[in-house]
């Protein structure tokens, strides 16, 4: 046999025998190496561990630290649900089984609705198969080869994905004892490696996501290679349950949602004082850096969405109306509007940067078994803006847009990591264009330090971007702030500008958001501080309780001078005790709760309770109003 070179990730070279598989070269390393690893990548492409190698190649082995590493590892854990599934239920019939984000899920077709009871059934039943250690093999069939497999056993769903490929397509499968599963892989070794795993919550899925197709059940679940490791996911979605912001927007009074208008939510009081700080925040940032406002129509003619291309690309996803027997839709996106109101001047290069932003009501239809509360809704406001620029002021202006995000993000006590993507298979516009996009990003980020991931051929069609994943108070991370290099709506809308030398030009443009969505931020916020909010963005800052109707007067005193202060504060006036009083108003989350009684009343000054720190004691008025102003004025945080 001749000698191949196998070029390890640190550079080393190592010379095997050709046809020696992966899991070999990692034992060269050492069997505890080996032993880590779940699957490895061979010249770029991710592969099992019993991959020959033939020739030549660069490889990298993969862990479950790794995110690939993950998929591979929750992929094969999918195929053991799938597997326990038939066994417990052999008229099911399946249909897809992807790895995610936080785990898997596996879409069944059965007319037996699964309970959550029925979980317990099932899990036990991967735990079987877990310990049975079946070798998980791959194999090969030509297409016809493939769907006839697929029809002997019953596989409808596999039958159909399978006549979607080309007539000369290779099909692989995956064998673990006598369970097959159509599958492009690749997949651990064995199933004894999945030890730690968890079937957590049940929903239905339309087939290929089609509300035309039959409603699917699916199993979700996640693993880990530690069993520390599952418990600790799980205490963290124990923790989640109770953040819950539809449980606690509802018990706050902040928003709710009603049968008459399903995905758009209503902002109660609370919610809106709470909605109002934010956008007050969000405009003193703006105005600080240079940024103006403006307002675009909700409603525009089809005309614009033709030129935009959203009519061609995004129609299923709007809202479309009639007006004097024209076509026009509700806006999805705030940018062509703001191409609107660009050309409707002209403009000089001496004007740039030109920072505008719009705080912009949005529609988009969005199936409605994706409904989720504030996080994914049909009507949004979106902080939007838009920067017009020359190309030379690309870095410094992606510079400014990420410092003023993280800003924003380090005020409500969030950290965050970076991810750039860069140009996809389907992009617009030339190579130049799209070099001087990219390298404009990546030296911005790496001038201010900001670490970040790549990823490769995953920015939009019209330009790479920058996106900034917050991680909340319990680990989960949100993608919300946004900056894209757009170089197609300046061309499609024909914005220019006059140069230098007298003539047009066509200006460079960022899109960027830092909440993404307000709703949905509302309700990221909501879970992260469980809605024990900061003072400065709590819908009511103080509630007054006075001990009996005979303090009502003063308590009512307080609670006028307060608000006359622009102070959010309400006075209970209940006939109720005080204990019940306080703990209603600790239930309400309120930061500082004012005692009136005799003392109080005799003394002309107030008792001060803190939600976070307990009782204060007597305070004056004036040094209660500086605690509040100081919490104020430095955005302090409670977590």
């Amino acid at each position: 046999m001749s000698s191949i070179k196998i070029t390890l990730k640190d550079g080393s070279v190592k010379e095997f025998e050709s046809g020696v598989v992966l899991l070999d070269v990692a034992k060269s390393i050492s069997d505890g190496f080996a032993r880590s690893v779940v699957a490895g990548e061979v010249d770029g492409d991710k592969v099992g561990l019993g991959y020959k190698l033939e020739k030549d190649a660069q490889v990298n082995f993969l862990r479950f630290s790794d995110e690939e590493g993950k998929d591979v590892f929750r992929h094969t854990s999918a195929h053991i649900l799938a597997q326990a599934i038939k066994r417990v239920y052999p008229d099911a019939k399946l249909a897809i089984g992807p790895a995610i984000e936080s785990g898997f899920y596996y879409d069944v077709d059965l007319e037996e609705k699964i309970t959550p009871e029925d979980l317990e059934k099932i899990e036990a039943e991967m735990k079987k198969i877990t310990k049975e250690d079946h070798a998980i093999e791959r194999f090969e069939l030509p297409r016809n080869e493939a769907i006839e497999l697929m029809k002997k056993i019953g596989e409808d769903y596999k039958v159909e994905l399978i006549e979607d490929l080309p007539e000369d397509s290779i099909i692989s499968f995956y064998k673990q004892g006598d369970f097959v599963d159509l599958c492009k892989g690749p997949h651990l070794e064995s199933t004894k490696k999945v030890k730690a795993f968890k079937l957590l919550s049940l929903a239905g899925a339309y087939w290929r996501g089609d509300e035309k197709n039959k409603m699917l059940q699916r199993i979700y679940g996640t693993s880990f290679e530690k069993k520390k490791d599952l418990d600790e996911y799980l205490n963290m979605l124990e923790e989640a349950k109770k953040r819950d912001h539809r449980k606690l927007g509802k018990e706050l009074g902040l928003f709710m949602m009603s049968d008459m208008g399903p995905g758009f939510p209503f902002f109660l009081p609370r919610g809106t004082e709470l909605k109002n700080k934010l956008l007050q925040y969000w405009r003193e940032v703006h105005r600080r850096w240079g940024y103006v406002e403006i307002e675009t129509p909700m409603i525009l003619n089809k005309e614009l969405w033709e030129t935009s291309g959203h009519w061609y690309h995004y129609k299923e996803n709007m809202y479309t109306l009639e007006i004097d027997n024209e076509d026009y839709a509700i806006k999805p996106m705030n940018c062509p509007g703001g191409m609107l109101e660009y050309k409707s001047k002209m403009h000089s290069y001496r004007d740039f940067p030109i920072r505008v932003g719009e705080i912009g009501r949005v529609h988009r239809h969005e199936l409605s078994g994706a409904l989720h509360g504030l996080m994914r809704v049909r009507a949004f406001t979106q902080d939007d803006a838009h920067i017009f620029m020359l190309p030379e002021q690309i870095k410094d202006e992606i510079k400014g847009v990420a410092t003023l995000i993280d800003e924003i993000y380090k005020t409500f006590g969030f950290k965050y990591h970076v991810e750039l993507s860069t140009r996809p298979e389907d992009s617009m516009g030339s190579d130049e264009e799209w070099e001087m996009a990219e390298n404009g990003l990546r030296e911005a980020l790496e001038e201010m330090g900001l670490e970040y991931k790549l990823n490769a051929g995953d920015g939009a069609f019209y330009g790479p971007k920058i996106d900034f994943h917050l991680q909340d108070c319990i680990g989960r991370t949100w993608q919300c702030g946004t900056i894209q290099l757009d170089m197609q709506l300046p061309q499609r809308f024909d914005l220019t500008y006059i140069g230098k030398d007298g003539e047009k030009h066509r200006p460079i443009m960022i899109h960027r958001v830092a909440f993404g969505s307000i709703e949905r931020f509302i309700g990221i916020l909501i879970e992260h501080f469980a809605g024990k909010f900061p003072t400065w963005i709590a819908p009511v800052q103080v509630k007054v309780l006075p001990i009996s109707d005979k303090f009502m007067g003063y308590a009512k005193d307080v609670k006028d001078k307060l608000f006359n202060m622009g102070m959010r504060v309400e006075l209970d006036n209940r006939a109720e005790k005080i204990g019940y009083k306080i703990r209603e108003a600790q239930l309400e989350k309120v930061p500082y709760m004012l005692i009136i009684g005799e003392k109080e009343v005799e003394a002309g000054n107030i008792s001060v309770r803190s939600r976070d720190k307990g009782e204060l004691g007597s305070m004056a008025m004036e040094d209660f109003i500086s605690v509040i102003r100081e919490e104020e004025k430095n955005r302090t945080m409670n977590i």
